[in-house]
């Protein structure tokens, strides 16, 4: 008896141990799996409860990455068709070598050379820890950007072309999109995402600046995938770009902070508190997509290669600073409230291309409530977008690289026709006419053959941004305060926030004066509603130019069938 009771006691402790031991064992968990394919790779995401323990191999015939995560257990629906990547057709399971590891097949479409790496947790939690596959587009795709990495550090100077030796070469201006695919940047408090606004207007920038003779630019991302924070830069010396131009959506943990800013490179300290909190949002966007190291040292002699650096870091911030305080001038004229009429300092690693003036817009704070809506208006979005053009058109004006367009305007151009080209296209580029061409070069006719070389007339080349006209999304109203009104109703009958009507009317309380005059700037969809009643003589036509909108949504609005009316009928007149 006494014997047993000894066993039982000895037993407990160990049978409860092993009792436990899967549950111990199995600690990690795959939660999920996220694929965001981008013009150059497939990136994958590997949502874990804990730091990944994993290896990998691949198969040929077919061509497969096989990838095990020891001490994992499947949490997350399998498999997975992918169908908008040129490198994976899908993920499964598979049979693991034993129990505890969970196996991860991926077929592939063609050989491949993947890469894995860790990413530990996100310091704001958006992200836990995670497993991250980059399968490149191309098998040779790596090789080859690191060799032209180093011959573009080891390289001073860009070789000229034909059009550079012509007078006519155009000024590349990069465009680069912030954050993107797994790196959402700042989340307003409607939940949308940074990275959607700024691509937005990048694109606006992107297609105003291609618009203007002489000027080409050049895109980090034309969707929503994640460019590590480096390659922005790469993507822009390789298209030997003259400037870098990166936007974004500022934050911060208040939601009172509100309007613009523009940062510039400044490696020894940030200068404001908004500035600090940029730079730890672009250190979680390095973790985010595992960003490496800034600059590669690619020569032996460090005091020769610091030196080079150095002096050119000297001078990509000076005109950063230029730029900067053009693209504020700018902003301010176009009626953007400024968070800073000053370039702002900053070290962040989107500026640090020492061969290439680089700034980062702040297009307005997303954690804003009300700047978070302006961020999504198209209006919004245009006047933004012809800040940043007006403003680098004017740099370039007055800063114009050598051998462009830009550079030669008042000067005979030598243009060396392409295939495709005629002369009316050939006019366009230049900002000039067919016949100041003609007679130029005393032609005859409109033809002209490949190879042949025009003299481009001299004279001023009108170099402008074009307008874009969309419809108004927001109309300033002005409101009459009626017996009986205050702010909270006011506000609520034309749907904006109480704190927006008294900023923008520098209202220091909430009291109101009967016939006090309120500025309220609304969104025309949130506008009351407002009716017409027809008279003698009215038809939809009159009615519709009297209120400045289309016949069709006025039909629309009514669901009317016909442009038949009645005297007295009472109108719905729709805000857009």
């Amino acid at each position: 008896m006494l014997i047993s009771k000894l066993l039982r006691a000895t037993l407990f402790p160990i049978l409860l141990a092993f009792s436990l031991l899967p549950t111990w064992v199995m600690a990690n968990a795959l939660e999920g799996i996220r694929v965001w394919p981008s013009p150059d790779e497939t990136r994958v995401v590997i949502d874990l409860k804990s730091e990944a323990d994993y290896s990998y191999f691949t198969l040929s015939s077919p061509e497969r990455l096989v990838v095990d995560l020891k001490q994992t257990t499947l949490t997350t629906k399998l498999p997975i068709n992918v169908t908008d990547s040129p490198v994976i057709k899908k993920i499964r399971k598979s049979s693991p070598p034993e129990k505890t590891t969970s196996r991860l097949v991926f077929e592939l479409k063609k050989k491949a050379s993947p890469q894995l790496f860790k990413l530990a947790p996100t310091p704001g939690g958006q992200y836990g820890h995670r497993l991250v596959i980059d399968i490149p587009h191309d098998a040779s795709s790596q090789s080859s950007t690191s060799s032209s990495q180093a011959s573009s550090s080891s390289s001073s100077s860009v070789s000229r072309d034909a059009s550079q030796l012509l007078g006519s070469a155009e000024i590349v201006v990069a465009i680069d999109a912030g954050h993107g695919g797994e790196d959402p940047g700042s989340i307003g408090p409607t939940k949308k995402y940074e990275k959607h606004a700024t691509l937005a207007v990048s694109k606006k920038v992107a297609d105003q600046l291609n618009a203007v003779p002489g000027m080409k630019a050049v895109l980090t991302r034309r969707g929503d995938y994640f460019v590590n924070l480096n390659k922005r830069s790469e993507i822009a010396r390789k298209n030997k770009a003259h400037l870098l131009v990166s936007i974004h959506a500022d934050a911060f943990h208040s939601p009172k902070p509100r309007g613009g800013s523009v940062f510039v490179l400044n490696t020894r300290r940030a200068n404001t508190e908004i500035a600090r909190w940029v730079e730890n949002h672009e250190a979680q966007s390095q973790l985010l997509g595992g960003a490496g190291e800034v600059l590669a040292k690619n020569t032996n002699d460090k005091n020769i290669s610091q030196t080079l650096l150095d002096l050119q870091f000297s001078h990509s911030q000076k005109e950063g600073y230029k730029v900067a305080t053009k693209i504020l001038g700018e902003m301010k004229r176009q009626g953007i409230y400024l968070h800073k009429r000053e370039p702002v300092n900053a070290s962040l690693a989107v500026l640090k291309s020492p061969d290439i003036p680089s700034v980062l817009v702040e297009t307005g704070f997303i954690s804003n409530p009300s700047e978070e809506r302006l961020l999504f208006q198209r209006s919004h979005q245009d006047k933004l977008a012809s800040s940043l053009s007006k403003a680098i058109v004017q740099y370039f004006e007055a800063n114009p690289p050598e051998g462009t367009l830009f550079a030669n305007r008042g000067k005979a151009i030598k243009h060396k026709v392409s295939k495709g080209e005629s002369l009316s296209v050939i006019a366009k580029k230049y900002g000039t006419s067919t016949s100041a061409i003609k007679q130029a070069n005393k032609l005859k006719s409109n033809s002209i053959r490949i190879g042949q070389v025009l003299t481009i007339p001299g004279g001023k080349i009108q170099i402008a941004v074009p307008e874009i006209s969309n419809p108004v999304e927001t109309r300033r109203i002005t409101h009459v305060v009626q017996s009986g009104e205050y702010l909270g109703l006011i506000a609520s009958r034309y749907k904006v926030s109480v704190a927006n009507i008294k900023r923008e009317n520098k209202l220091k309380s909430d009291t109101l004066k009967l016939g006090q005059k309120l500025q309220i700037t609304v969104s025309m969809k949130d506008q009351p509603v407002r009716k017409h009643k027809v008279k003698r003589g009215e038809f939809l036509g009159k009615i519709a130019s009297q209120y400045n909108i289309s016949v069709s949504s006025l039909r629309e609005a009514n669901n009317l069938r016909s442009d038949s009316l009645a005297v007295g009928q009472v109108l719905i007149i729709p805000n857009n």
